[in-house]
């Protein structure tokens, strides 16, 4: 059965993953991107060349109106929303919490958390039945990092995803009786450009090696359980925190 998706943070690394994916098995997909236009494009080509369809939308999470629009293009594309990947995300370059400034602070909650929450509000409202959806999915993207801390450093990143961790959770008491699923995906090491963005591109390769399985993990490896999140295989369960972590 075809279904319609929403992914934040389509555009490169888990996101474009599930993305392609979702296009394998003839769904249709939202691309939302946050300034990288070129690489949101290239991902919508390549879910169609996988067999689905899609299309790609600038926006903020940040942002209530661009959230709201994101939301409204993708179901003028495509008919009434299947399922929501909550993925966009960003950290900062490596360092204790005694040395971080407010601004960085303030980037990291308002993306990571308050931008989840509004995405994920605007995604309760367009799947619950209570509401006139049809029911369907929502995938939380949590870390590891929500139970290591990222001690020196990303704690603030960590606190971050322990409150998606905590959505999650209450989201999916909220919405079990309106039909919608909610489960978060909670990766460990995965080569992925993020790494790059917090200083220390070779971090999944370097740390990778100490986890019981011996290598960091695929975008793909993640990838794989967003959208069985996604499917009707999954259909018994919500409130559900899913470890792709290699063991670590």
């Amino acid at each position: 059965m075809s279904k319609v998706i929403l992914i934040t943070g389509a555009s490169r690394g888990i996101g474009r993953s599930a993305a392609l994916l979702a296009g394998a098995r003839g769904w249709s997909v939202g691309v939302n991107y946050a300034s990288n236009a070129a690489a949101a494009d290239e991902t919508v080509a390549a879910v169609r060349v996988a067999g689905g369809k899609a299309i790609a939308i600038q926006g903020d999470i940040c942002d209530e109106a661009a959230v709201i629009a994101m939301f409204d293009a993708t179901q003028e594309a495509f008919g009434p929303l299947d399922g929501f990947v909550n993925n966009a995300g960003i950290v900062a370059p490596g360092s204790a919490l005694a040395d971080m400034d407010i601004a960085r602070l303030k980037r990291i909650f308002d993306t990571n958390v308050l931008g989840a929450y509004l995405c994920a509000r605007e995604a309760a409202r367009r799947l619950s039945t209570k509401r006139g959806g049809k029911g369907g999915s929502i995938v939380n993207l949590s870390s590891a990092a929500a139970r290591l801390g990222a001690p020196n450093e990303y704690v603030d990143y960590a606190g971050s995803k322990g409150a998606i961790d905590t959505l999650t959770l209450g989201l999916s008491k909220e919405l079990g009786p309106q039909g919608v699923r909610v489960n978060a995906v909670r990766p460990g090491l995965i080569d992925t450009d993020i790494h790059a963005s917090g200083g220390k591109p070779d971090r999944a390769a370097v740390l990778g090696v100490q986890t019981p399985l011996g290598r960091p993990g695929t975008a793909d490896e993640v990838g794989e359980s967003i959208v069985w999140l996604l499917s009707d295989a999954s259909s018994y369960v919500t409130g559900a925190i899913i470890d792709v972590a290699g063991g670590r």
